[in-house]
């Protein structure tokens, strides 16, 4: 065999040593890699879906905020108490109150509306956040959602109307949602919540002062629940309690149930209740239907989405 030259050679044994030297530095990390702690495997969320089928739980919101970019369409409507029977066909005929409004989810978890109703012509604008979401493993047990709005009292001023400047047409109402999905059938939540007017109905006392009939500020507290019949509808139950006590007419509490009917674009509610506005705190501050006198009226809400 013929001999490599003398510079050749050496070049070769430098070559044959920095092979040798990386192949056992590979080894030695592949042995250190084998004895590290192995990497914990990070579970995702899993969130509960559909604790309710819409944004409406008969008078109260629900605690579900839609996916970002859907927009709502509502149409909310009350006839007036069943008391008359046949003289206005159970309410079917009297005077009716009536609310049309949109939302829009902006933004993952809020979700932003405004509405009108022909209730002394009342125009609001609501936010809606779920601050907290049930999860399947219950590491979070409930979910909760934060809603608000700003009322404003639209109609012409004159001396039946005791506005004097713009902020006594105001008012506002915010509630916190807690709700939690038992079952795929089974959902309730409770809302504690206040209402706030600017301005309210005053009287002449015995020495002709003005005195306030009720308080600026009204505390109440809802619990409502659905219980799901078929894939497509639900029984829904609600209840309003009154906590504030007011000067002069304080307000009745609320009862009402009815039925829940989803399909993949719309939320279509009937029911029977004694509150007669839509508003939540119009209905909280000045409900005078008594269910005990069987005061109760029909209503219906209608929702239509889309998602863009």
């Amino acid at each position: 065999m013929r001999k490599l030259p003398f510079y050749l050679s050496s070049y070769y044994k430098i070559a044959m040593l920095l092979i040798l030297s990386v192949t056992i530095a590979g080894n030695s990390l592949l042995a250190q890699d084998s004895t590290a702690a192995p990497v914990k495997e990070v579970k995702k969320k899993v969130y509960t879906k559909s604790t309710f089928e819409g944004n409406y739980l008969i008078d109260n919101q629900s605690v579900m905020v839609p996916i970002k970019g859907t927009f709502e369409f509502d149409i909310q409507h009350r006839f007036g108490t069943m008391q008359n029977q046949f003289t206005d066909l159970y309410g079917l005929f009297a005077s009716a109150t009536m609310r049309l409004g949109f939302s829009y989810v902006v933004i993952k978890d809020l979700q932003v509306g405004f509405g009108a109703s022909n209730d002394r012509m009342q125009v609001d604008g609501n936010l809606k956040y779920a601050l907290l979401r049930q999860t399947k493993d219950n590491s979070m047990p409930v979910s909760v959602t934060l809603f608000g709005n700003t009322v404003m009292d639209t109609r012409a001023r004159n001396s039946s109307i005791p506005i004097v400047v713009f902020s006594d047409r105001l008012s506002y109402f915010s509630q916190l949602i807690i709700a939690r999905k038992f079952s795929e059938k089974f959902s309730v939540q409770v809302a504690p919540s206040l209402s706030y007017f600017n301005n309210v109905q005053g009287y002449y006392d015995a020495s002709g002062s003005v005195k306030a009939q009720l308080n600026n500020a009204h505390l109440a507290f809802s619990a409502g629940g659905r219980y799901k019949i078929s894939k497509s509808m639900s029984l829904i139950v609600n209840y309003d309690q009154p906590l504030t006590q007011h000067p002069m007419n304080n307000p009745h509490p609320n009862i009402s149930f009815g039925l829940d009917m989803k399909s993949s674009g719309h939320d279509f509610q009937v029911f029977a209740g004694n509150y007669g506005y839509i508003l939540p705190q119009n209905n909280n501050m000045f409900n005078q239907n008594d269910y005990t006198r069987g005061q109760f009226l029909i209503g219906f809400n209608i929702s239509r989405l889309w998602n863009f």
